[in-house]
């Protein structure tokens, strides 16, 4: 469990478009067997320390005639911004997906110093 100090705490979201592979015969359409897609996010500001990070698939176009396949995470979660992984297997074909993401955590106060 993370214990986050109430006096400033941070809440960052967004929505990212990780692939449109149907348009482009890209290898998540395409292809079979283990396939990854990355995209890195960016938080709006840096948090204090590294935040808790939540993603959800929001909009997903799957081939309905192969087995519905998928695992999504937030990775490499720093204090600036964190690494989105879409995984996929076997004979699933994905069209596209979109991930929403929500970021919590401590932020920097107008009286904190810095004594680095």
């Amino acid at each position: 469990m993370k214990k986050i100090e109430a006096r400033l705490l941070g809440i960052d979201q967004g929505s990212v478009l990780m692939f449109s592979d149907f348009e482009s015969d890209g290898i998540m359409w395409t292809g079979t067997g283990r396939r990854v897609a990355h995209r890195q996010v960016r938080f709006s500001e840096p948090f204090l320390h590294p935040p808790s990070v939540t993603v959800g698939i929001t909009m997903w176009d799957l081939d309905q005639t192969t087995n519905q396949r998928a695992d999504i995470a937030a990775q490499s979660i720093t204090c600036e911004g964190f690494d989105l992984v879409f995984k996929t297997w076997a004979d699933t074909r994905v069209a596209r997906i979109r991930a929403d993401w929500m970021a919590l955590g401590p932020l920097a106060g107008p009286d904190d110093w810095d004594l680095s």
